[in-house]
């Protein structure tokens, strides 16, 4: 702790009234400080934001840095605006600034940070974007002074195409400043810490030093016994239920309930309401205005509940939790981590968790994810390979932050990123070949099917890598109320049209189908709530054989109610005949022949495409089987699939799923396809489905 800047250590004890930093906290100052790539690892509530702030901090003083020095990069606004004082506050005590940048920051406030040049800038990797392609941000000259990047919720970014975003924009920055930018990212429990910090590194992997900084987690291969953590598994059939148990239970205390679905979220909260209980709403197409309103009543109330999906799981405060209640079962353990982790904050404390089961297909689903819990088991976090649109949309975005480009310099912005290497002189070809880009010479510069595309409102389509689904934004009155699916306004209905929202019911009174808006009323109850969901679907490999791990009789290191334990043992009774401890079986019941692999959706559809002889041409596969042709016999699966293992297929996707891939337009249409196949696979998992025995099993007769 010396090592820190005195007038930090000062506040730290004086301000703070700390006696001590956390190990992770004293752990990180040396890497920190040596300025070091670091993923500082840690639960929820761990201080990582403090492990890098400080010896930032240190540095920013010891070193004279100057204008915007440090990026704090998170996922979500919400997050980046409860960040904001606290973080504002530790600069103070060096007569630093910090500032938000952000899609809800007014011009206004736009405009100070430009002309006040804060010492640290809070922002998104897309707001990173829409500043150095922005005509009224002097990108070069603001970001001279950049020497570190913080990455909070790391793992957050690293699983999807907004990492390659990030690291794309990373390394332009990189260029732009023509130094190398420290980079630390802040993570909860992974299972693969020094994969996920040498991808943080992008381009400076063997040139710059890095080190992974997990003082409070245990290595998890060697993971002795079962995480601490007062855990229950019930249940409960039905949301109703769900609601009467919530209300029932833990009266006087804060409830945090998790659901996995914004339309459970508004129908679980629309039934508490109902049992008289004080309900607050968070999710995604809720206003950031509602969300705030819910998020700040939560933390100042005591006997209440708010219900939401994942946006209140990556460590945004609500104050002190009494309890974490989930509905059914996350898709992940790690994400299963971060809420458990938002309670047991207190000394007094334990973190505990109350899974609530509607259905017997989730109670098997939470009470696999609690066996691989139990066992200290946490998903790697792996990127989406072939990042082929991201490659499009890097080159547009370049074209438009510097202008024109040389049609032979572009690659120099990346510093040699790999996966922004491969592919990219086709991809740069076809821009050009379809009028994306134009060309001068040697200079390219934005065209005209480029602004068709992605220049409505200045190019800001061009600067997110995700698309969400259409939606109408709903008002009552001048308040904007959040966004609803626009089935809702276009199926039939008898009487008058009401919807479900913000955990309340609204009649609606006129839809302003140009502007994609609609004017509501409150209503005195019904409604409906929903939105559709986007990307692939299903469910891991280890996580489905997890389920039918438990299926054959494996029961998770958790307490069960009476209820989980008569309902599990009905689940294993009705489904005996789906599972055998040694392979996987193929069933068949009357004209029905399916195939019960137990390996999740991606597997699944790796075999299917490769299967083509066996599989039946119509079906629909699914995390745990698929379903074979009717007169596929014994004799036939051996011959057809003796060398599969040898010729796995990526599986086919649809003209409608491409339509989906963001910037696929941007891509050759064979390109497109690819990168959605490759992402769909699973061949790992599909080779090891081959290598195991396979039974022929009749539901009405002996084993074949």
């Amino acid at each position: 702790m010396d090592d820190l800047h005195p007038v930090v250590i000062h506040h730290i004890v004086n301000s703070l009234g700390w006696s001590d930093l956390r190990p992770l906290q004293r752990a990180a100052i040396g890497p920190v400080l040596a300025g070091d790539d670091t993923l500082l690892v840690a639960p929820t509530a761990g201080g990582k934001t403090e492990a890098a702030v400080f010896p930032l901090l240190s540095r920013m003083a010891n070193e004279e840095w100057t204008g915007p020095s440090v990026l704090y990069v998170c996922p979500l606004r919400a997050l980046l605006n409860n960040l904001h004082p606290r973080i504002t506050s530790y600069a103070s005590w060096l007569g630093r600034s910090a500032a938000l940048w952000h899609g809800d920051v007014g011009a206004a406030a736009r405009r100070a940070v430009l002309w006040d040049r804060p010492d640290i800038v809070l922002t998104t990797p897309e707001s990173l974007e829409s500043m150095l392609v922005s005509t009224k941000v002097d990108h070069k000259q603001f970001f001279s002074g950049l020497r570190a990047v913080v990455v909070d919720e790391v793992h957050a970014f690293a699983g999807d195409d907004r990492g390659w975003h990030l690291l794309a924009v990373l390394e332009r920055l990189t260029t732009l400043v023509e130094r190398p930018i420290q980079r630390v990212g802040l993570s909860a429990t992974v299972g693969n810490p020094e994969q996920m910090v040498a991808w943080l590194q992008g381009s400076n992997v063997g040139k710059r030093p890095r080190q992974v900084v997990a003082p409070e987690t245990d290595p998890i291969p060697s993971a002795p016994a079962v995480p601490p953590g007062d855990v229950e598994l019930d249940f409960v059939g039905t949301l109703a239920n769900a609601a009467t148990v919530i209300a029932s239970l833990h009266a006087g205390e804060k409830r945090l309930v998790f659901c996995e679905a914004r339309q459970t979220v508004e129908e679980l909260g629309a039934l508490l309401r109902d049992e008289g209980i004080t309900t607050f709403l968070s999710h995604a197409s809720l206003s950031a205005e509602e969300r705030r309103r819910s998020e700040e009543a939560f933390a100042e109330a005591r006997d209440c509940v708010i219900v939401s999906t994942s946006t209140l799981e990556l460590g945004i405060d609500v104050g002190d939790l009494d309890r974490v209640i989930q509905i059914d079962a996350p898709s992940t353990v790690a994400s299963f981590l971060q809420r458990l982790g938002r309670t047991g904050r207190r000394s007094t404390t334990m973190r505990n968790c109350l899974f609530l089961a509607v259905s017997g297909d989730a109670l098997l689903k939470a009470a696999a994810l609690l066996s691989l819990w139990g066992k200290g088991w946490v998903e790697p976090v792996t990127s989406p390979p072939e990042p082929r649109h991201i490659i499009a949309q890097q080159i547009l975005a370049l074209c438009l932050q510097e202008n024109r480009i040389g049609d032979r310099l572009w690659p120099q912005w990346w510093n040699g990123l790999a996966p922004l290497s491969a592919g990219a002189d086709v991809i740069l070809r076809h821009l050009v070949n379809e009028g994306f880009l134009e060309q001068d010479g040697e200079l390219l510069f934005i065209g005209r099917e480029a602004e068709r595309k992605f220049g409505r409102r200045h190019f800001m389509e061009l600067t997110a890598v995700f698309t969400g689904p259409p939606e109408f934004t709903v008002f009552a009155g001048r308040s904007e109320i959040g966004r609803i699916d626009p089935s809702l306004l276009t199926e039939e209905v008898k009487g008058d049209r009401r919807l479900l929202l913000a955990g309340r019911s609204w009649h609606v009174t006129y839809i302003d189908w140009r502007r994609r808006r609609c004017y509501v009323e409150i209503a005195d109850g019904g409604g409906r709530a929903r939105w559709q969901t986007s990307g692939v679907g299903g469910q891991g490999y280890e996580l489905t054989r997890a389920m039918r791990d438990v299926l054959l009789g494996l029961d998770p290191p958790v307490r069960m109610t009476r209820r989980a334990v008569d309902r599990l043992g009905k689940e294993r009774d009705e489904r005996r005949h789906q599972v055998h401890p040694g392979g996987s079986l193929i069933v068949r019941d009357g004209p029905d022949l399916r195939w019960w692999t137990w390996a999740g959706f991606r597997t699944n559809a790796t075999l299917a495409a490769t299967l083509t002889e066996v599989v039946d041409p119509v079906q629909r596969f699914d995390d745990q089987s698929m379903r074979l042709r009717s007169d596929l016999t014994r004799a036939d699966w051996q011959t057809l699939t003796a060398d599969a293992a040898q010729r796995l297929c990526l599986p086919e996707v649809t003209p409608r799923a491409v339509e989906g891939l963001k910037f696929g337009a941007a891509l050759p249409p064979r390109m497109a396809a690819a990168t959605l196949a490759a992402r769909l696979a699973d061949l790992d998992g599909a080779a090891a489905v081959l290598g195991e025995p396979t039974r022929f099993v009749s539901v009405s007769g002996p084993r074949a």
